[in-house]
């Protein structure tokens, strides 16, 4: 996971960072190293597995972002702290310009739970991964196609911290209903057979780099 050149095409099994900035300050402040399971001029997808030691925001006093009271949240002071991803891992696809990515969620023994719409910036691709900005609202989508808004509560009290402001959110909203007309329709990925993936059982899981927050020397879409 080297900045050591501008960004191109991975190969399967290559491992790269996917991380997001603060809305507020542009610093990274979510991090994932993840392996490379397919990057294509159509599609980038990866695996986040098992155990993976992240970067997540915390309170100052160590304190989980989510046992923060809403009207305070987003503006409690934080810091950032390396923990490990338990649980099932997750399997992430982005396709160039979408202002979203979806994950695919599984419970043990690999049965099938759930997509999850993360609305987000377009990712900025550099050589050792992709960044990205969190937009709060997201969408649940369930294997009988049910579907559900998730986080609406931190959208709006994103905009009421400022963090948004009205011309934003309308597009991140309007971005969301098109991931709704994907839904509905049942366009990629969710038809595409994802669900029934499995990662490669040689993969080894990535290490998280000491340099985990430094900017890329070259950013591309």
């Amino acid at each position: 996971m080297t900045d050591s050149g501008g960004p191109q095409h991975w190969a399967p099994g290559d491992q790269v960072l996917w991380r997001y900035r603060d809305n507020g300050t542009g610093a990274v402040h979510i991090c994932r190293p993840v392996t490379v399971v397919q990057d294509t001029p159509e599609l980038l997808a990866v695996w986040m597995a098992p155990g993976t030691e992240c970067v997540r925001p915390v309170l100052v006093d160590g304190t989980s972002v989510h046992e923060e009271p809403l009207a305070t949240r987003y503006t409690a002071p934080r810091t950032t702290e390396r923990s490990q991803w338990f649980g099932s891992g997750v399997l992430k696809l982005a396709r160039p310009g979408d202002p979203w990515s979806v994950w695919l969620f599984w419970e043990r023994g690999w049965r099938f739970r759930s997509w999850y719409v993360n609305l987000e910036e377009p990712r900025t691709r550099w050589s050792g991964g992709v960044d990205s900005e969190d937009h709060f609202l997201d969408i649940s989508v369930y294997p009988d196609r049910s579907w559900l808004w998730r986080d609406e509560d931190e959208f709006a009290q994103a905009q009421r911290s400022g963090l948004m402001g009205p011309e934003q959110a309308a597009r991140v909203r309007a971005a969301g209903q098109r991931a709704v007309e994907q839904i509905h329709s049942w366009g990629t990925p969710f038809a595409d057979g994802w669900e029934d993936w499995r990662p490669d059982p040689g993969w080894p899981v990535p290490e998280l780099p000491l340099d985990w927050d430094r900017t890329p020397v070259h950013t591309a879409p």
